[in-house]
């Protein structure tokens, strides 16, 4: 099995964040979550100081005598973690048979548009049938925000064709669930704190790119759920970092 190299300091503070609920720590609890896997007192100290310049971090001051200043996701990640959150109750809701589609009709945009309308439908699960057509199963909760675009006329729709065929054809679904099991495996073997981290980060990642397809539409030994099971099992060992001590 391929070695995992170990995250750089600024990435272990941020996944300490990222990995808590709420998402806020102190200095000190941030340092010696740090020490666990490797990370010296003051390398730790100069992550969060540049994590904080590049807006990754917010760090809100003492509000009291004998209270320490805390650190909290920046509004990036922050919304990196609602949309882990989300993930897992989306990921439950039933489904009629019905898909969301999103359609360009504006042109004449620049490629920055171009590029930030892909990021927002991507961001949303949307996946591209075809140049400015972009659609997947309505089966998620979460609100369809994207609908406000004035470059967009939004539908929802029924396939003629078979939907698993569809989906297949829309994400490499093998693909994801073949290196899906393999985070799993690497997780499960893997001791060493700093190494099991870089792997946690890696699952969480992979995560993110799950299309949250409705069940009768995934190949069968999906390991969606099982990751997200693992995942929260590594929170509570990251948790366990600080909590008592």
């Amino acid at each position: 099995m391929t070695e995992t190299a170990p995250l750089p300091a600024r990435s272990v503070m941020l996944s300490l964040l990222l990995g808590s609920h709420p998402d806020r720590m102190s200095a000190a609890e941030l340092v010696r979550a740090g020490e666990h896997f490797g990370i010296p007192a003051s390398t730790a100290r100069v992550a969060l100081t540049r994590a904080v310049a590049a807006g990754d971090l917010r760090r809100h001051p003492s509000t009291g005598s004998g209270q320490a200043a805390v650190y909290a996701l920046g509004e990036r990640l922050a919304r990196r973690q609602q949309r882990q959150d989300e993930a897992a109750l989306d990921a439950e809701t039933p489904w009629d048979g019905t898909w969301e589609m999103a359609v360009v009709v504006v042109g004449g945009r620049s490629a920055t548009e171009r590029g930030a309308l892909r990021e927002r439908l991507a961001s949303y699960r949307l996946a591209e049938l075809r140049e400015g057509v972009w659609t997947r199963p309505a089966n998620l909760r979460r609100p369809r925000a994207y609908a406000d675009d004035v470059v967009l006329s939004t539908f929802t729709a029924t396939p003629d064709d078979d939907p698993a065929a569809l989906a297949a054809g829309l994400w490499d679904l093998r693909a994801w669930a073949a290196e899906g099991r393999r985070l799993l495996d690497r997780l499960a073997a893997t001791t060493e704190p700093a190494p099991r981290l870089a792997v946690a980060a890696h699952l969480v990642r992979h995560l993110a790119a799950d299309p949250l397809l409705p069940a009768t539409l995934l190949p069968a030994d999906w390991p969606a759920a099982a990751m997200r099971d693992a995942y929260a099992g590594y929170q509570a060992e990251l948790r366990g970092l600080t909590v008592g001590s």
